[in-house]
């Protein structure tokens, strides 16, 4: 009698590919809904928005905090890759934070952070997440610093605010960053050391 042996883990990664997106479909209807109705949106209609059911949702999320604190983490992650992108563009350090900040600009519609009203982190992965982007905009300051074109006084803070407030979703401007890039113009102008 012949014995096959099943090959390990082909099932096994459909499933995973399979869980993954849908997991990014939750996340993606929770962020709108988050983003349309406030922190306080029905658990019913995130999951009716993502095309599954609420069993499903409170299986993977059992709790409206560790939604949030997801969707504070994807935040993080789309805010880090927008840090490192501009790193590696190798322009000087105010060019670096003027693509850095165009990039988050770009992503407004889907950040959910705690400058915004989002939930202050709590688990480790996000602080860690929240941690490396602190990091990240740290060497983008560091390389102003270096070749001058960014004031010595200018802190990680600062850079954290102002991108906060650039990224901000306003009701009365969705679907336009004409205004925030606008504003990003005139703050980075003030980020510059006085010409001499």
């Amino acid at each position: 009698m012949e014995h096959h042996t099943p090959v390990r883990g082909s099932g096994r990664r459909r499933v995973r590919s399979d869980a993954l997106a849908n997991q990014e479909r939750v996340l993606a209807a929770a962020m709108t809904a988050v983003l349309r109705e406030g922190r306080q949106v029905p658990m019913r209609t995130i999951a009716a928005a993502a095309g599954v059911g609420i069993g499903t949702l409170y299986r993977r999320y059992p709790n409206r905090e560790a939604l949030l604190e997801a969707l504070t983490l994807r935040a993080f992650r789309l805010v880090l890759e927008c840090a490192e992108n501009a790193e590696n563009l190798n322009e000087p350090g105010l060019a670096t934070l003027s693509s850095f900040l165009d990039c988050v600009i770009s992503h407004a519609d889907q950040l959910i952070l705690p400058l915004h009203g989002g939930p202050i982190p709590v688990e480790a992965e996000t602080l860690a997440a929240r941690s490396t982007v602190h990091q990240a905009l740290q060497r983008i300051l560091d390389r102003g610093w270096r070749d001058g074109t960014i004031r010595a006084d200018v802190t990680t803070r600062d850079i954290i605010v102002l991108t906060a407030l650039l990224a901000q979703q306003r009701p009365d401007n969705r679907g336009s960053d004409q205004a925030p890039r606008r504003l990003k113009a005139f703050f980075l102008d003030g980020l510059a050391p006085p010409a001499r």
